[in-house]
């Protein structure tokens, strides 16, 4: 009885202390997110101003102006992108997920990964190399296509691991009332599937927003307005990497102010789509 009693106390002793050191872990992992948030709140929110919002970059050595043009110039280019990246990275990851025992899908899951851990300067090459050289121009829609590569490795993964976890009853019933299988799959697996996939483009979304490299190569930049997406274009991380490395103190501060805007916008969009999209599964 003593050592059962014993047992039961070092049971409960290792449980508690491995639940301390998961919340511990959890702590650490949104600490350098606090803290790189207070930073730029610090940093930014005073620069944040209607003027920011609404003008375009001031001469060099001239303070003032804004960013207007490169907010609305990263909202076009990481909107192509997904309209360019979301439909076939959904398509590839619900193909992987039905097809696990095929080479070829072993193939496209193997690749999916390497282009994970590609540097986002190489993809800026490679799109260079494979758009910006043939039409003989800088363009926003070359850059949508950079950040589209970038986005379709991360979400055909999300969404393949995110339909293995639907039930497959969901699937054999669907095929047992006598609907085709792509039919069964757009119709139930994927609704089913929705607030995995949504999170999981958000998060690919977020990544390529904040993406400056590949867009040196290939929208290049833009200190005008341009909403033609087949000239060189702004985009705020341009912005913030062109004002940071100057030398003038108020474009480091609008650099700050737009990293600030920049984390802003990704952050409003992903806490959107969590209460739109969360509440069915919260209620379920």
């Amino acid at each position: 009885m003593t050592a059962h009693t014993f047992r039961d106390r070092r049971r409960r002793a290792v449980n508690r202390l491995m639940l301390a050191l998961t919340g511990v872990c959890a702590v650490l992992t949104v600490v350098p997110l606090v803290l790189i948030f207070g930073y730029l709140l610090r940093e930014g929110a005073s620069s944040i101003d209607l003027a920011f919002l609404t003008h375009t970059p001031k001469p060099t050595g001239e303070t003032g102006g804004g960013m207007a043009n490169g907010i609305v110039g990263t909202l076009e280019m990481v909107g192509l992108a997904a309209l360019i990246g979301l439909p076939v990275a959904i398509g590839a990851g619900m193909y992987l997920a039905e097809s696990t025992g095929s080479r070829f899908a072993t193939a496209v899951r193997f690749t999916a990964d390497v282009l994970n851990g590609v540097p986002s300067i190489v993809t800026g090459i490679f799109v260079y190399l494979l758009v910006v050289v043939p039409t003989g121009g800088f363009s926003a829609l070359a850059g949508s296509i950079a950040l589209a590569t970038m986005l379709v490795p991360m979400v055909t993964r999300t969404t393949e691991e995110m339909v293995r976890l639907v039930p497959r009853e969901m699937l054999e019933g669907g095929l047992a009332l006598g609907l085709p299988r792509w039919r069964t799959m757009l119709g139930i697996v994927l609704p089913a599937a929705r607030g995995g996939i949504i999170t999981g483009a958000l998060v690919g979304i977020a990544r390529i927003a904040g993406e400056t490299a590949p867009l040196l190569f290939t929208a290049l930049g833009n200190q005008f307005w341009q909403l033609d997406p087949r000239h060189p274009t702004a985009a705020l991380p341009l912005q913030i990497f062109s004002y940071a490395i100057s030398p003038y103190d108020d474009w480091h501060r609008q650099a700050w102010a737009g990293a600030l805007l920049l984390i802003l916008l990704v952050l409003t969009l992903s806490l959107g789509a969590r209460l739109v999209f969360g509440r069915p599964e919260r209620r379920a």
